[in-house]
This record gives C-alpha cells, structure tokens and sequence, in this order.
C-alpha cells in the first residue's frame, strides 16, 4: 500500500546502507519487482523517484562534505540508474519526470508550485553540480578544514576541468576514488538520456531528446567545463600506461571505465541533425557578428555548439593524436600476445570522429592537412577487414565505410592515399608493396569478394570511395591492380548485370576509376595499364553486351547455376600476411541491434566537379549535365524507406517496366539499352587500340613472355594527343541528411546499449529504437 512521503524511517533504508556496489543494486531490486511496483503501487514508485532526486539535490546544495552524504548520493545515483528505463519503457510514465512535484518549489515547501522545476531538470541540475564537487568528483583546491569548505555554489567549475587538453592546461593529479565517483554519476547521466531508446525510429527530426536538449542548454552552468572534462579525458586517456608490458593484468585501471562513460555520454549529447540547421556554426565559420544575430547562434545545444568552435591547431593536434592512439590501440597487439591493455570503445571513437569531422569543418581540414589522416585510416581498414564476415558488426562496417566517405569528398585524401605503406599491421589480406591507396583497395576487394551478404548495400559506397580518390593515385600496385578488374569482371558478368536494377551502377563506377587513372595518372599506372590489357576481353564483352530477351534470360539462367554472390576464383589471392587471423563470423548466440536502412548513394552524396586550379563547385541536381556515369538515379531498394521521393523519371519507367506479373522486377531490352548506350568506355576503348598492337609486336619481336619488359615499355609510353579529351572530375561528396542522422542514432544506442552488461541497465527492457536479434 501507498507509504507517505514523510515516513522518513521507511524511504531511508533504501540509501542508507553503507557499502553497495552498482551491481548490488541491480541484484537486490530485480526488474520483476519494479514493474509490480509501477503496475500496483504507482505512488510508492513516484515518491521513491521523487525522494531519490531530493537527496541528490540536497547533495549537491551541502557539498557531500562528509563521507555518509557521499554514500547516500551514490546509493541514490545506483537506484535512479535502475529504475529509469521502467520508467522511460511505459508511455503513461514518461511524462513523469517532466512533471513538477507538487510542494516541490526550488527553495523547499515555502514557496509557490509556479516556480517549481520538473524533476527531470532537478536531476540533471543535481547531477551536473555533483560531477564538479571538491572532494567527491573533483580535487579540492583548499587545503583547510571542513568549516571552510569551498561553497559548491561559488565555486568557477572551469578551475576544475578534469583533464588537461582542450581549453586547458592543468592535469590534475589522479584520484581514483574521485574516477569511480564520476563513472557513477555519468552512468545515471547515460540513463537519463536513454529514454530515446524507448522511441520507435523515426525520420522527424524535430523529436529531440528532452533530456539532452535541457543538460546542454544555458540552464546547465557546467556545459562548457563538462564538455570540456569529457573531451580530454578521452583524448588524453592511453591505456598501455606506462609501457610495461602486462601491467594491466597486475593492477586495475580505474581510469578505462570513467573513459568508456565520458565518451558514451559525449556522443549521446552530439546527436543532433546538421541537417535541418543552417547555422553558422556547423560549416565552422563563426564570425563575431554572428554571435549577436537575432537567431540563435548555431544550435542551441552547446556540446554541438562548443565542439564546433573549437578552432586552435593545438586542440586539434590533441583531439586527433588521441583519437588516433586509441584506434591503434587493438593494431598494436603484436609481438607479445595480451601485453597491452585492450580497449574495447572503439565503436564510440568512431562516432565521436564522425561528429568531429561533420560539425567542425576546420577540424577536417586539419586531419587531412598532414598524413595524420593516415593514423586514422589504417586502424578502420583494419576493423573493416576484421569484422567483414561477422553479422553482428554490421554497423561497424557501415561507420567505416562513412567516415571514409566523408574524407574521400576532399582532394587532400586522395594526395594523402600516395604515401607507401609500410607499417605492417597484421591483416588477412595479400602480402603486397606499394602506398596506402594500394592498402585501401585491397581491402575493399576483401570486403566485396568475401564478406557477407548483408554488406551489399556498402558496394556503391565503397565504390564512390575508390571513384573520389583515383584521379589522385600516381601508382597502383600490380596487386591492386588485379582487384580492380577482377571486380569488374565479376560484376560485368551478364547473370550480375541482369539479377537487380540498380547492379549496373557498380561497373559505371568502376570504369570512371579507370577513365579518372589513364587520363589523369597515367605515367605512374603502367601497372594498371598491363591489367587492363591484359583482360581487354572483359572490356569487349561490356561493349558487346547483349540487349533481346533471349540473350537476357540466358544470363539470369546462368545465375541459377552459380548462386555465389562473386566469383572468387581468377583472383590470385597469394599469401596473406604473417600474424594475421582470418577474418571470422559471430559466434552463435552473439547479440546484436538491427539498424535503419542508409539512404542510397544519391541522398548520401551531392556531386561536385573539380575545376582547373582544382576548387570544386557543387552539381546542382537541377542542371541535369551529361556526367560519364549519366546521371543514374541512386542504387537504392524500393523498398528503402528514405527513397519516397519519384524525382527521376528514369526510376518511373523503371518502376512501369518492372510490374510484371509476379510483382518481381524483370530486366527488359529496353532497359538494359537505356544504360549500355551511356557506358563510357571510350577512351579505354582507344587506350587499346593504340597499346594492344605495340604489346603484341614486342613480344613477337623479340619473343617475350616476360611481363617487365612489357611493363617498361609502357611506363615509357604516352598516349598524348590520342586520348579523347579528358573528361572533367567528378566527386561525390558526403552531405548531411535526415536519413543518416536517424541511422547513427539507432546505431549508437545498439552500441551502448550492448556495452552496458555490467551492470546490464537496458537488458530486458522493452526498448523500440531498434531489435536485440541473436546472431
């Protein structure tokens, strides 16, 4: 029955006790019963959130001066970060917060009900002071006694930032009791923000995260020093220590946890969509005069706002060192087996770079300014390669591959891309010599060739990847070489081109990389030159495709013989590189979080040429240019929910000559002439013509077999003057839009919500945002 709210003696003894642990909790308050509570004594649960609450506030007014105010604050921060997601999980409770206790105005009972806060915003308030508290979260900075304990209230929290780094120089000295305190608190703070996890997907934007939207607004005095603390404690944090080998197995590391939470918060605080705002401050072009506009500067939350404005070099140095230590930080697992401690937050690193990357212009201009970019590059190759056969990181992969889309837009990557590789991280790809862009290839072609069927919708990214770089390449390994036209084979075969609709875009991709190659890099490319020659035949039977309906089912006959998704036969894989593990599937059993579908590859990116002195001007969609890949509407499934729009009249016809009887789309003459006819395979038609006859006469001549000889012969030769005129640059550049942001936020509540078992906060909750699937 309902116990009254001033039975002090009974709400008590939930705090009270001494030593609990979060996961105490969690095993003396079974779920069972908290839902029995909300279900048949809705008041006893409000008074226990409501009293919870009191005793944070009260904490963070007195101070927590002594050791028993410090428990109880914990003790309440362990039962809130329990009980919240029962709340969020029912519709009819989760209003609750947002609601004002009657009785409760801020200064206690005395005062009117008009100026009572919610008591969401009490918490968040609460919990806020508390994470910057002398002696409980944060150092002292007195060094007296207790009567003269710094008032919480007075005190300027930016003396206290956590960690030295941006905005600050200080490092204060470690205090582990002080990181396990605010692990703790942020895990509540985390809690809080989950209740978007209780909402269904949705492609509104407008639906912000109340909780978010209060914590980083004016309200919270403590914005910028928390975004601060959050920051560089992850950017500073480096988990091998102090280099001895093993020593994260003598001793535990207090500060790991209080890193995984700050940068699970951050990114949760930075979900916002850049795409509904034009502000001035997302493409990092803050004038003063900005500031005093009658629009609000920028977003109204100020992590974003912050994040965005971050501008000095060496705060960018700082950010992307650290952010590329700990990426590394699973590659350097090397010579000793389990030597150096391994993080496991790489997920949230990634998220956190992307929005780095996406809100503050200038900070991708930065890491693409050195080969800096290059730190960041190899570590996601790495994961790709590493996760591409296993189902339950999907969205790793699609991260990834993101990220590399966003950089592949500015030129800087491409030219970046020459440098020769040379550290040799362990990876189940081919052994090979050459640069970076080589690496990138490879790799590319592993996660085609051999990674799973769900990471088909990934093709036409990875492909725009390769297509933004290539006019940059100055030289392409004899391996990678290989890969390019052994996907061109593999894709041009008539069963692929004829089994999808949107199939063929993949070889107009393709030969836009080799077009961009010859005509822009090809006195470096002779090895790529030789491929091409070498399976001229492959390009013959694109030019030769047949169109009657004959021919067409022939090939999709042919499909039911060989339902491999890719030939992998004819790709001299060679060895792969010693120390390496193939790359494996989930273990039966693994969780994982089903995600959004991505927008195609049209909403994903907007076309820009790249102009003589090498500036780029963005193709408006309404200028229809004749672009050597004609313009396609995008590769997306009809059944892609982002695609409602019919702008292109091409995908109309489609559609018509699609409904045949079954309702399954059916290639037709006409539709495979309506691409054949664009494909540009004019000036590797006359790359041919010219070379084929040369090669042919020396190895008459002097009757080789030997490719180096061949190989000199055309590192020799040019073929100016005889090329068609070379077609201007095309790129695709990455733009923000409403589909991808609602995707990173079904993807980065999977994460977290699969990181946190211990205690397992959302486990068995009714969550919406997305499905716990079992691999």
């Amino acid at each position: 029955q309902p116990v009254e709210a001033t039975d002090d003696a009974f709400w008590d003894q939930f705090w009270a006790d001494t030593a609990t642990s979060v996961q105490d909790v969690f095993a003396l308050v079974p779920a069972a019963e908290i839902r029995a509570v909300r279900e048949e004594s809705p008041s006893n649960l409000a008074t226990l959130c409501y009293k919870a609450v009191e005793k944070l506030v009260q904490g963070a007014e007195s101070g927590c001066h002594t050791e028993k105010e410090r428990q109880i604050v914990l003790n309440c921060c362990r039962l809130l970060t329990r009980i919240l997601p029962y709340i969020f999980e029912d519709p009819d409770w989760r209003g609750f917060f947002w609601s004002t206790v009657p009785g409760a105005g801020r200064g206690g009972g005395d005062e009117d009900d008009e100026n009572a806060r919610p008591l969401a915003e009490s918490l968040l308030l609460a919990v806020a002071d508390l994470l910057f508290c002398p002696d409980f979260t944060v150092q002292s900075h007195r060094r007296s006694t207790v009567d003269t304990a710094e008032d919480i209230h007075s005190i300027d929290s930016c003396e206290y930032i956590w960690e030295a780094g941006v905005g600050f120089a200080h490092s204060p000295q470690p205090n582990y009791i002080h990181d396990l305190n605010r692990t703790e608190l942020l895990k509540l703070l985390l809690t809080c923000f989950s209740e978007a996890m209780y909402l269904p997907p949705s492609s509104d934007s407008s639906n912000a995260n109340p909780w978010v939207q209060f914590f980083c607004s004016t309200e919270n005095r403590h914005a910028l020093p928390l975004f601060t603390s959050l920051l560089n404690v992850v950017c500073a944090y480096d988990p091998v220590g102090y280099g001895i080998p093993y020593n994260h197995l003598l001793f535990s590391d207090y500060r790991e946890p209080l890193v995984e939470e700050a940068a699970q918060v951050l990114i949760v605080t930075l979900d916002y969509d850049s795409s509904t705002s034009s502000s001035p401050t997302v493409d990092g072009t803050t004038t003063g005069t900005a500031m005093d506009d009658v629009d609000p500067p920028g977003p109204d939350n100020l992590f974003v706002n912050y994040l965005s404005r971050i501008h000095r070099e060496e705060d960018f140095q700082f950010i992307l060192k650290g952010v590329a230590r700990l990426l590394s930080n699973p590659l350097v697992q090397t010579y000793l087996p389990n030597s150096a401690k391994k993080i496991q937050f790489h997920q949230e690193l990634l998220v956190l770079f992307w929005k780095l990357c996406d809100f503050n212009k200038k900070f991708l201009f930065f890491v693409l300014k050195s080969s800096d970019v290059l730190d960041i590059l190899v570590p996601i190759l790495y994961f790709l390669n590493d996760a591409r056969a296993d189902q339950s990181r999907v969205g790793l992969m699609h991260i990834g591959v993101f990220i590399l889309l966003l950089l592949s837009g500015e030129r800087n990557f491409g030219v970046r891309l020459n440098k020769p590789y040379s550290v040799r991280v362990p990876m189940d790809i081919p052994v090979f010599t050459g640069t970076h862009a080589d690496l990138l290839i490879i790799v590319f072609h592993k996660i085609i060739t051999s990674g799973h069927q769900r990471l088909q919708p990934l093709f036409d990214c990875l492909l725009t990847i390769v297509v933004n770089v290539s006019p940059y390449l100055k030289s392409l390994s004899m391996v990678a070489a290989n890969k390019l036209l052994h996907l061109l084979e593999a894709f041009s075969t008539t069963w692929f081109l004829f089994s999808a609709v949107q199939n063929h875009h993949l070889v107009f991709f393709l030969l836009e990389v080799f077009n961009n190659i010859i005509q822009y890099q090809f006195d470096g490319n002779s090895n790529l030159v030789y491929a091409v020659i070498r399976k001229r035949n492959v390009f013959h039977q694109l030019a030769n495709l047949p169109t009657d309906s004959q021919s067409i089912q022939k090939g999709l006959q042919r499909k039911k013989k060989t339902p491999e998704p890719i030939s992998r036969t004819n790709s001299q894989d060679g060895v792969s590189m010693e120390g390496s593990r193939p790359a494996a599937p989930a273990g039966p059993g693994t969780l994982k979080t089903s995600l959004v579908a991505t927008p195609g590859i049209d909403k994903l990116t907007e076309k820009s040429q790249v102009s003589e002195d090498g500036t780029m001007r963005s193709l408006e969609p309404e200028s229809s240019q004749p672009s050597p890949e004609g313009n396609q509407p995008s590769a997306v499934s009809d059944g892609d929910p982002w695609s409602g729009e019919a702008s292109h009249p091409r995908r109309d016809r489609r559609r018509l000559s699609s409904a045949s009887s079954s309702g399954q789309w059916t290639p037709t003459p006409d539709w495979v002439m309506s691409w054949k006819s664009k494909l540009p395979l004019q000036t590797i038609m006359r790359l041919l013509q010219v070379l084929v006859p040369q090669v042919e006469k020396i190895c008459i001549d002097k009757g080789l077999t030997d490719e180096s000889e061949i190989l000199k012969f055309l590192q020799h030769g040019t073929l100016v003057g005889l090329l068609p005129v070379p077609h201007p640059i095309l790129i695709r550049k990455y733009q923000a839009n409403s589909g991808t942001a609602m995707w990173f936020r079904t993807y980065m509540w999977g994460v977290i919500y699969l990181r946190n078992v211990d205690p397992p906060i959302w486990y068995d909750t009714d969550v919406k945002l997305f499905e716990i699937q079992r691999v």
